[in-house]
């Protein structure tokens, strides 16, 4: 079974780290909190060094 990379926003402390690492899949929104624009813009291991980055831990795998 498939999975995607999800942000809980109101977690996220809008550091970036996602988004420097896997800008393909992530961005920060208007509100500064990271939201993912494409969750198949990468490679897996890609994805998950951008969830491994997250100081509080804010992005996870959801099953599709």
């Amino acid at each position: 079974m498939a999975k995607k990379p999800v942000v809980e926003q109101d977690e996220c402390v809008g550091c970036g780290n996602c988004e420097e690492i896997c800008s393909e899949v992530f961005r920060l929104n208007d509100d500064g909190v990271a939201e993912v624009h494409d969750p198949e813009g990468a490679r897996e291991d890609k994805i998950q060094e951008a969830i491994d980055s997250c100081p509080v831990e804010c992005i996870s795998w959801e099953e599709a």
